[in-house]
């Protein structure tokens, strides 16, 4: 049913479990079946990302995507992650029944729900940054 590929990247995948240090998290769940995906993002001062990794709760072709999708956005920039598409991935992984490809969405998705989870957390820590040297102005 699954190529050598896929069953090769299940058996042990180079991007599992979580990271300390990410300052980008997205999550998808697949609303059609229990499936979640979370992906963990380090990105630098320069908008590029250093690192990634990912946790699956979901079947093999869900956790291949997403360590498909580890590989193929790091060392690359927000905006060139922001380009890849499940297509991308899925020319990675190989042929895969038709009722899976919604993984492939999920592992896409997963990279934009990080990267909106990154400026969400800029922009908090921006207004923090933004609120301590107002005090801290006011007090000399």
């Amino acid at each position: 049913m699954y190529n050598r590929f896929i069953m090769e990247r299940f058996q042990n995948p180079k991007n599992a479990g979580g990271m300390h240090g990410a300052n980008a998290i997205g999550e998808v769940k697949n609303d059609g079946c229990t499936d979640i995906t979370r992906l963990y993002l380090k990105i630098d001062d320069n908008n590029m990302i250093e690192n990634a990794r990912f946790k699956t709760f979901g079947c093999i072709t869900s956790i291949v995507s997403a360590d498909v999708t580890c590989d193929l956005v790091k060392g690359k920039s927000i905006d060139d992650i922001l380009k890849i598409t499940n297509l991308d991935i899925l020319k990675i992984m190989g042929e895969i029944p038709e009722n899976k490809i919604k993984c492939s969405i999920m592992a896409e998705e997963s990279i934009r729900a990080a990267i909106e989870d990154f400026y969400k957390r800029r922009e908090k820590e921006a207004k923090k940054a933004l609120k301590a040297s107002k005090y801290n102005v006011e007090e000399e």
